[in-house]
Formats: C-alpha cells, sequence, structure tokens
C-alpha cells in the first residue's frame, strides 16, 4: 500500500494547495541528493517526497486522490458501496465504480450497468423509491483577508448531468443510448459563483444545493465546499488552531531575550522569550490569530545561511567548553 502523501508531506489533510506546495519544496532542498551525497536513505525519503507531491500537488491530482481514498474507505468499512446514483454496486470493478464517484473520464461516465439495479437488465424494476444523485465533496482554498472580509469565488468543477439527448430514459433500460450509452447520464463541467461570507473560519462548509451529480431518474444531489484558509509561509492550521512559527537564535533559547514577529492580521509585536525555552515550545496569544482568535506560536531554531569567521571562532571555544 503507498504512503499517504499527507504523511509524507507532514501536512493536515485539510491544508491548502499553497501549503501542501510550501512543505513540498522544504522537504525537497532537505533530502535532495545534491545535498546529501552518498546517502541512501535521504535519496529514499526524496523519492518518497516526489511520490507524494505527485499525488496531490496539482488542484486536479488531489481532488483525484481524496475521491479515490474515500471510495476505498467505503470498501474497506464493507457493506458495499453507494453509487453516485445511490444505488448499491456489488462487484463492479473499483475502477469504474470510483470513475463515476469523480465524474468519469471522457464525454461519458464508463462502466455503470443497469444489471446491477434491483429488477434485472433490460427492465425498470416494479417500485422506485425517489432516488438522489451524489454529493460532490470539494475544497476551496482563500486567504485570510478573504475569510475575514468576505468575497465571492468563481468555482469550476465536474458533475454528472442528464444525457442532453435521452434526459436519462435510456437508464434502467436494454435500450443503449448512442450519447449516454445507457447511463442516463454525461459528465459535464458547471461554473458557480461561491459566496463565502465574512468571518468565515477554516474548515467551514459551503452547501450549494443541486449542484452536485445529476440521478438520471431522481433528485440532483449538492456540492459541499471546505474552506481551507491559506495561513501564509510559515504558518499553518492543526485541530482547527492557528499555529505560527518563530524562529529563535539557539542564544536567545538558552539565555532568554525578545523577538519581532507578524502576526496574521499584519500586526508587529514583541515576544518575551524565556530562559532555557526549548525548540518546539508553544505559547498562545489571545486576539492575535485570524478575527482575533488566538494564535499559537511555536519556537523554531533559526539556521544562518552562513556565520563569521568570529562566530565560528566562538562556536569552537563553546564546543571546547563542552556546551
Amino acid at each position: 500500500m503507498a504512503e499517504d502523501p499527507y504523511r509524507v508531506l507532514g501536512i493536515a489533510k485539510d491544508a491548502s494547495d499553497a501549503e501542501i506546495k510550501r512543505a513540498y519544496r522544504k522537504l525537497a532542498r532537505q533530502y535532495h541528493p545534491d545535498r546529501n551525497p552518498g546517502d541512501a536513505a535521504a535519496e529514499e525519503r526524496f523519492k518518497a517526497i516526489q511520490a507524494a507531491y505527485e499525488s496531490i500537488g496539482t488542484a486536479d491530482a488531489r481532488s483525484e486522490y481524496d475521491q479515490r481514498r474515500r471510495m476505498e474507505e467505503m470498501f474497506q468499512r464493507g457493506g458495499g458501496v453507494n453509487s453516485p446514483f445511490g444505488s448499491g454496486f456489488g462487484g463492479v470493478d473499483l475502477g469504474d465504480i470510483i470513475s463515476q464517484f469523480m465524474g468519469g473520464r471522457g464525454s461519458s461516465v464508463p462502466g455503470f450497468d443497469s444489471r446491477f439495479e434491483q429488477g434485472g437488465a433490460g427492465q425498470r424494476p416494479p417500485t422506485q423509491q425517489r432516488t438522489r444523485g451524489a454529493d460532490i465533496e470539494s475544497g476551496l482554498d482563500i486567504s485570510l483577508e478573504q475569510a475575514a472580509n468576505g468575497t465571492e469565488v468563481k468555482f469550476s468543477h465536474r458533475r454528472m448531468k442528464r444525457c442532453s439527448k435521452c434526459n436519462g430514459s435510456s437508464f434502467g433500460t436494454s435500450r443503449r443510448c448512442a450519447t449516454c450509452t445507457g447511463t442516463g447520464v454525461q459528465t459535464k463541467g458547471s461554473t458557480v459563483t461561491v459566496k463565502v461570507p465574512a468571518g468565515a473560519e477554516h474548515g467551514h462548509l459551503l452547501r450549494l444545493k443541486g449542484m452536485g451529480h445529476e440521478h438520471p431518474e431522481g433528485d440532483t444531489g449538492d456540492l459541499l465546499i471546505t474552506l481551507r484558509l491559506d495561513a501564509e509561509e510559515g504558518r499553518r492550521w492543526e485541530g482547527g488552531r492557528l499555529i505560527q512559527e518563530v524562529k529563535v537564535p539557539y542564544t536567545t533559547l538558552l539565555l532568554g531575550g525578545k523577538v519581532r514577529i507578524r502576526t496574521p492580521a499584519g500586526k508587529r509585536i514583541e515576544v518575551e522569550i524565556t530562559e532555557g525555552t526549548k525548540i518546539g515550545d508553544r505559547r498562545r496569544l489571545k486576539g492575535q490569530g485570524h478575527a482575533a482568535g488566538p494564535l499559537d506560536i511555536e519556537f523554531v531554531l533559526a539556521e544562518p545561511d552562513k556565520i563569521t569567521k568570529l562566530q565560528i571562532e566562538s562556536l569552537e571555544r563553546l564546543r571546547d567548553s563542552g556546551l
């Protein structure tokens, strides 16, 4: 089983696309073969990072991976799989079901066969309950400023809509429509305007009624959009909390001192560092996070790109003293 790309890149599953790119760039630099010549472990790690980024590094690839993962989880839980039309598919090939769930690849929805419907091939069941197309789950990245002030964003996605030729009438029958091959639906692109309310939070769920998959004979599902707030470089979301890394020199960690940081609102504040602070220690600043919420700061080591001759001499003396 392939490694979870989110785990490989060290990010949460609700991370923004921009955060994924930042995490990839950081890790790729750290484990690049040119930086670790002859290190087989670093080379394997670099390959895993590359593979993870290929899986979720673009919006389309990430959407496909997330949809596939949800379908596989349905299988692992047992009890069959719900198709985009809300009916059990039993032994249908997993690839076909996944293709349908994601809107298919091409102008039609492959793999759907009415023989798996109750009532047998070429027949409609004598009684039918009102069915419903599947909901579509997706994510939308916005900035902290857009979330605070509210915004409108054009959002494009692909969904199954009733066949333009048979209007879904060939679904569940022995008749084969040349356009939809008897599935009653086609994959088409849709664009909607998503209205984000002011004060939206990370993980906020927006439900757009009737913008999910259409059922050839029933109601249309909804489009469920989860807002992902891009916290920008050096910040991330963790369990709904905004975490900001604060780089601190080693001497300041040991001896104490002060550092200045920029909050998500753009405000410059000074933070007191107590003597003996450890890398990874955190502190919560009330009212300094998104929309005046709390901001958790996490202390990390500030690593200089270059050090002077005087600093080298000082470090050598510290080494000789046992530090």
